[in-house]
């Protein structure tokens, strides 16, 4: 299959994108800088260029294409306000790609994040969260569904809070930055909650999966490391670092603090189970050894 990419210079779609190459389908990705193109060319994919803003470029990459993969977010994290525009870019960007695919029962298979289920890991089928910080994400989701019925074989395809490769991604990754801006390798709350993690190269091998075979309107979880408790991942942090691991308020952490606060464990069984998936990379704190001073 031809299949257009957006997000396919970052942690997970770096990966995506060789793992599509690698078995066998041909991959047009979006390039918003000349070394988004350069890195794309490299990898062996062709570039459309434009932006995640350019929806008249994003309804050309889908006409295109056999399905698309949507990886692509706003890099600015650092506010409330930033997070939220963000997510309305992402929003109309789904909103568009899938507006081109109706009718085609072509997949569009997009990201989204494991839910946070009080007392126990969630699953896929438990609902996404419509409150908090990135709730607004779900409605996004939920309008990915509905085209299900519209001849678009829509999927999600849930990341826990740390994709990580070589000691970097996700919050492990934010968190390693606080600490070297902070000098202290801080965690939230009192450090025993837990969070999912899973390795980059291990989801893009799930995204393939979905992309192939997922039914229409199904959510599924990359998720390897159904939870590390934040303090474990802080005493790593802070050996590599040569720092001390010490609670830090919330607000550190600026608008993702009441997320790093949560225990939010996540289970992947029935993904592993339907589709075979078999994470086989390094865990999280394993990863975390790459970690240099």
């Amino acid at each position: 299959m031809r299949i257009f990419v957006t997000g396919g210079t970052g942690t997970i779609g770096t990966p995506v994108i060789a793992e599509l190459l690698s078995s066998g389908h041909t991959v047009l990705a979006l390039a918003r800088s000349d070394a988004s193109a350069q890195a794309i060319k490299h990898a062996g994919a062709e570039v459309l260029r434009g932006d995640l803003s350019d929806l008249d470029v994003l309804r050309v990459g889908a006409a295109q294409a056999d399905g698309v993969i949507s990886l692509a977010f706003g890099r600015d994290y650092s506010t409330a306000e930033a997070l939220t525009r963000g997510i309305a870019q992402e929003s109309a960007a789904l909103a568009t790609l899938g507006a081109a695919l109706v009718g085609s029962d072509r997949p569009l298979v997009a990201a989204s994040g494991t839910p946070w289920i009080p007392g126990r890991a969630s699953t896929e089928t438990d609902p996404l969260p419509t409150g908090g910080p990135v709730g607004a994400r779900s409605q996004s989701i939920a309008a990915l569904f509905e085209l299900a019925e519209r001849g678009v074989r829509s999927a999600s395809v849930r990341l826990p809070r740390t994709v990580h490769n070589e000691g970097r991604g996700g919050f492990a990754g934010l968190l390693v930055d606080a600490s070297r801006r902070l000098g202290v390798a801080g965690y939230p709350g009192d450090g025993r909650q837990r969070w999912p993690a899973v390795h980059a190269l291990d989801v893009a091998v799930l995204f393939r999966l979905v992309l192939e075979s997922a039914p229409a309107g199904t959510s599924w979880h990359a998720v390897a490391d159904e939870g590390d408790a934040v303090k474990d991942i802080a005493s790593v942090v802070g050996r590599r670092l040569g720092l001390p691991v010490e609670q830090v308020p919330d607000d550190t952490f600026g608008p993702f603090g009441p997320i790093f606060a949560m225990d939010q464990p996540a289970s992947s069984a029935h993904t592993r189970e339907i589709l075979g998936w078999q994470p086989t990379h390094p865990s999280l704190l394993e990863d975390l050894e790459h970690i240099h001073p």
